[in-house]
């Protein structure tokens, strides 16, 4: 039958992205579409025959008009092309084939001039998750023997690999499920190819500045003058088509006219030129742009526009892009000393990464950097963040051995799944200090491309404490925090001593240790006459006292003393201590000279500088976000959820089911959630809906007696007087006394939702819920049960998967928590079993993003466990998939609704 004219049904959006190559270049993957006929031709002309060969099993130098109409028209469903696309032209095609249900063989076919990018991975991931979204298990292929590199592409998959040969070919077979190992070798190209992507922009050996201007005060000659001041290593090419020379340098009608290669271009001509420059740079083979040109998103609706299809070309060019509208890039590394930037100001060589995006501020901050002496590794300003992003700079920094410590100022979050899973590791290695701008309105800045997060401020502010962020109120509160972390050790544990010469400034700090949780095991007070020598006596004293995890130092000198003895002192002792040694040092701000280390490496000051604070609060602040992460880096993470407890399949059929009737979604039957809740372990009581006396009698006959009554309209099952509740009912009468007094109190039985139920033991009442936010993706939440602390707002939010440590969090991080460990001689409730229950939710949210919300509002926490006795849920179709899926992609372009 022919079915060239029958209609093809849409793949779903978000099987199309952006993907960055091994070599840091970025590529679009999509669905093939009958369109693709002319380039699946023009591709296929370009491969070899041994490709061919490897692919086809014989010589099939050209396709025929029948073969290409089967290549290019498949249904997304049990036949399921993607093509990779670079510079408008194919070089790619994986795809696989319905064989039995459940079963698929896939094959692969990429243009030799780019094997060896990683493109079959890449197209390996996308297909397997296609695959597991249509239903599929496990993927076969049939390999020539002597492939050897499609043969390592399948066994580096990180899939369980079985294989065995017939007739001279090698089968392979593999389940497609995305385990542990799977997920582990798809962040790990991941983080290489963002990392490798970010390198070229801080080490080039040559930038080009298109729009670089003879006319002083212009962006462009600013440019070149602070790339050229900075003594740059590399090579400067100024380009402007109308001047022969600019600043000394010679200059070049375009990219295309320089004769040697070109790294990075900087770009700082009107917005409506960029796109002929990038097509200019694309030509010369430019490794990526960052655009100074304002014009963007940032001005409304037109700008988006013209930054989205500037994004769409940069990357269909392979070309990575910082900004729009930014202020540039600076690395401080003697060996490469580039400026590219607006700022005038060359930070000193320092340990810290620093990412802004407000290009206003990004100066400010460089401002603040040099007065401080704090140092720079490296500086990013990226402006709109149309294409490279935080998490893209986390990647770099993970890996720079120049940076120990992460500076970020986040006005916005475009991916925060991934910023949390990448944050997370790279704080075990280096710690993450991070100022979040509009945590309370949760609010997008103008050109910030991303979607406003619906989850509350609180969920936010929990994803950075799960990922080991230390997140601070103000600018000036992460510098302190940095020089302390970049200039001493972190400190074991809350003891703190305070050896000082001002009572007053003493006592300010005990009461500013207190307040933030640390405990003062020392205070010695040395008097206003005391010298260097009484000081190094203390300080000595307290570094050697076993009871101590670090040393707060107060030096206020008397009049017409420089305090030059105790600023060495100080230096030595903190140059050798293995304990934080912080100090309020004639109250300057910043590391001053007299309390420098020289450090080898060229920074201005090395480890174990003092850093000095011009107001003890602020010290002891600074050393109590320290200490939070050094506690949060000695915490296990605990045993991570097994997926083999749980009926993970059993979940997805019973959803899939229920959606398949109700495609627009539902709230979950009360029996339907009871039994999605059974596939994960957790048991809802049974609660029988009654709208007369018999009925309730019928119920409590069925249930064996010893019940309750109570109603459960919204208006009424909270109340705190407990009045809507009549328990240990065991007997008819006494079913009829309950029954007269809750109707005379509360009225209709009908429309305040009396149910019976089995008496619970007696516990405290907690509630655990969950939501799939459209942007973050699944996020749990943990209170005590409540109208009043639902008013107060006292919960505990996470975001899955969790951990041991997490849940236990939660648990002892509300502040109704005593209630649960035994408040005026209370029973202690089974705590396991509380935290048991909130990483089961936690993983049914995370394994199922169909339920939209899942609330467990009343569930008794006891001495003997927990009992679950009411939920409701709603399910609906997704849409996207989530921003942090089992597939890598870049962030979507502005106006894009696929997730970021």
């Amino acid at each position: 039958m022919d079915t060239s004219s029958a209609p093809i049904p849409a793949p779903p959006r978000h099987w199309e992205a952006d993907v960055l190559l091994r070599d840091g270049r970025s590529a679009h993957i999509r669905p093939i579409t009958p369109d693709d006929a002319e380039l699946l031709v023009e591709f296929y002309s370009r491969v070899s025959d041994q490709s061919k060969y490897y692919r086809f099993f014989s010589p099939m130098p050209q396709l025929s008009p029948r073969d290409v109409e089967r290549f290019t028209r498949v249904d997304h469903q049990d036949r399921v092309a993607f093509v990779l696309l670079l510079q408008q032209r194919m070089i790619a095609v994986g795809r696989y084939d319905l064989v039995r249900p459940g079963e698929a063989e896939v094959a692969f076919l990429v243009e030799d001039a780019h094997q060896g990018r990683g493109i079959a991975q890449l197209l390996l991931e996308h297909l397997a998750q296609a695959g597991r979204e249509r239903g599929l298990e496990k993927f076969v292929a049939e390999i020539l023997p002597d492939n050897s590199r499609m043969i390592q592409t399948f066994r580096d998959a990180g899939y369980r690999v079985a294989s065995e040969y017939e007739d001279g070919v090698l089968q392979l077979e593999f389940p497609i499920a995305p385990t542990d190992t799977a997920v582990g070798v798809m962040h790990g190209r991941e983080h290489r190819a963002e990392a490798v992507s970010i390198e070229r922009f801080f080490n080039p050996r040559s930038v080009a500045i298109v729009g670089a201007s003879r006319r002083q005060d212009t962006i462009g000659q600013t440019l070149v003058r602070n790339l050229v001041n900075g003594d740059f290593t590399g090579r400067v090419y100024a380009v402007n088509p109308t001047a022969g020379a600019v600043s000394g340098l010679p200059a070049y009608k375009s990219v295309s006219d320089i004769p040697d290669d070109v790294d990075v271009a900087i770009v700082a001509v009107p917005a409506d030129a960029v796109q002929d420059v990038v097509l200019d740079c694309a030509a010369k083979g430019v490794h990526g742009l960052v655009v100074i040109s304002s014009g963007f998103a940032e001005t409304g609706e037109e700008g988006r526009q013209r930054q989205r299809r500037l994004v769409g070309l940069s990357r269909s060019y392979g070309l990575r892009l910082i900004g729009p509208n930014c202020l540039g890039v600076i690395n401080t590394d003697p060996a490469v000393s580039v400026n590219a930037s607006l700022s005038s100001v060359m930070p000193p060589r320092g340990r810290a990464g620093f990412f802004c995006q407000s290009g206003a501020l990004g100066s400010a901050i460089l401002e603040k950097v040099q007065n401080r002496g704090l140092g720079l590794s490296t500086f990013v300003s990226a402006g709109n963040r149309a294409d490279v992003s935080g998490n893209d700079l986390l990647q770099y920094w993970e890996e720079d051995e120049s940076t120990e410590v992460v500076m970020m100022y986040l006005e916005s979050i475009g991916n925060p799944r991934k910023f949390s899973r990448i944050a997370r590791r790279v704080s075990l290695r280096k710690p993450i200090v991070a100022v979040r701008s509009g945590r309370t309105t949760q609010g997008v800045p103008m050109g910030h491309a991303v979607r406003k997060i619906a989850a509350p401020p609180q969920a936010v502010d929990a994803m950075f404490r799960q990922a080991g962020v230390i997140q601070v109120d103000a600018l000036e509160e992460m510098f302190d925090v940095a020089q302390l972390l970049a200039h001493q050790p972190l400190p074991r544990g809350r003891r703190v001593a305070i050896v000082g010469n001002s009572d007053a400034l003493g006592l300010l700090a005990a009461d500013a240790a207190a307040a933030v949780g640390l405990v003062v095991n020392k205070s010695v007070a040395l008097g206003a006459e005391a010298g260097a020598d009484d000081f190094e006596d203390a300080l000595d004293a307290a570094i050697d006292d076993p009871d101590v995890d670090s040393v707060v130092a107060v030096y206020i000198p008397p009049l017409n003393v420089s305090g030059e003895e105790v600023a060495n002192v100080l230096a030595a002792i903190g140059e050798q201590s293995d304990k934080p040694l912080v100090s309020t040092f004639l109250g300057v701000e910043g590391v001053p000279e007299l309390l420098r280390v020289p450090d080898v490496a060229g920074s201005t000051a090395g480890r174990g500088s003092v850093p000095s604070y011009p107001a003890v609060e602020a010290a002891v602040r600074a050393l109590a976000h320290v200490v939070e992460y050094a506690v949060w880096l000695r915490t296990p993470d605990g045993v991570p959820p097994d997926p083999d407890a749980v009926d993970q399949i059993g979940a997805r059929n019973l959803l899939n089911g229920l959606l398949a009737e109700h495609p627009d979604g539902l709230e979950v039957p009360t029996p339907a959630l009871r039994e999605l809740l059974a596939t994960y372990g957790i048991d809802l009581w049974t609660a029988h809906p009654v709208h007369t006396l018999d009925e309730a009698t019928a119920a409590a006959d069925e249930l064996g007696w010893d019940v309750v009554l109570k109603a459960t309209a919204e208006h009424l099952r909270e109340r705190p007087d407990l009045s809507h509740v009549w328990r240990n009912i065991d007997d008819r009468r006494e079913m009829a006394d309950a029954w007269q007094s809750l109707t005379t109190l509360i009225g209709d039985p009908v429309e305040s939702g009396f149910v019976v139920q089995k008496t619970s033991p007696v516990g405290v009442p907690v509630a655990v819920r969950s939501i799939e936010d459209p942007l973050f993706g699944p996020v749990v939440s943990f209170g005590i049960s409540g109208p009043i602390i639902e008013l107060l707002g006292d919960k505990a939010y996470r975001i899955p998967p969790l951990g041991e440590r997490d849940a236990a969090a939660m648990v002892r991080e509300v502040k109704s928590s005593p209630m649960l460990f035994g408040y005026r001689g209370s029973e202690v409730v089974d705590i396991g079993e509380v935290e048991w229950l909130i990483r089961r939710v936690a993983q049914l949210q995370n394994d199922h993003p169909q339920i939209s919300s899942l609330e467990l509002p009343l569930v008794l926490a006891g001495p003997h466990g927990a009992s679950v006795l009411t939920g409701h849920a709603r399910i609906d179709p997704v849409a996207d998939a989530r921003s942090d899926w089992f597939v890598r992609r870049l962030p979507s372009a502005p106006g894009d609704t696929i997730p970021s």
